[in-house]
């Protein structure tokens, strides 16, 4: 299935300061895209719009041609699978628990969920600390349980914030081929990154 994601003549304006102007962007199937940019750039506000977590103060989004809008069509927001900057873990939840929600949010059988959720685990080494609290867990393992948390739905399109901001080389090079890994399975990928090694591992570049 061909994945298209297009953000056309994005405006984001807070108070009196402009976040983002007339930003376009293109985002589809097969390919990741990196927004690269420095600290305040807007990076961050452009996947929030991108993925309908925030609403634009101009422009539109559209998944496959249907605008995409916060509170919108649930099925549609489905296909998004997102890793938040603040990770967006729930702290009093295992690091199971935390990737397990989304599966039962999504409504698959509960007979399915435990194999899905210790298979994404797994993936991102985080097998030995399934069964530990979110907040006993290190800022690393933490971004790796979000990481988690986004691929076990093989989500339509991927939208990955500062991915790798808090993990060594070895996790970073693992999480990076796990995001390339699911853009070549046909997902759209895009990542907000300021490393360069890993916009360097990315098919195109939005510069902010």
């Amino acid at each position: 299935m061909t994945v298209a994601l297009t953000g056309a003549d994005l405006r984001y304006v807070i108070g009196d300061r402009t976040i983002l102007d007339g930003v376009s962007v293109h985002a589809s199937s097969g390919r990741i895209l990196a927004v690269r940019g420095p600290s305040g750039a807007g990076k961050s506000s452009l996947l929030g719009i991108l993925g309908g977590l925030i609403a634009p103060s101009g422009g539109t989004v559209t998944l496959d041609g249907t605008r995409l809008a916060p509170g919108g069509d649930l099925e549609l927001r489905r296909r998004f699978g997102i890793v938040l900057q603040g990770f967006g873990l729930v702290a009093a939840l295992t690091a199971h628990e935390n990737v397990a929600v989304v599966l039962q949010a999504a409504g698959v059988p509960r007979a399915d969920v435990s194999s899905r959720v210790e298979s994404a685990l797994e993936r991102v080494g985080l097998t030995p600390v399934a069964d530990h609290l979110i907040e006993d867990l290190s800022g690393g393992q933490q971004q790796r349980v979000a990481v988690a948390r986004a691929l076990v739905t093989t989500a339509d399109v991927l939208l990955a914030d500062e991915p790798t901001a808090q993990l060594d080389a070895d996790n970073r090079e693992l999480i990076v081929s796990l995001l390339v890994e699911r853009a070549r399975a046909g997902a759209a990928v895009v990542i907000a990154s300021h490393d360069p090694d890993v916009v360097d591992a990315c098919d195109d570049v939005l510069a902010l």
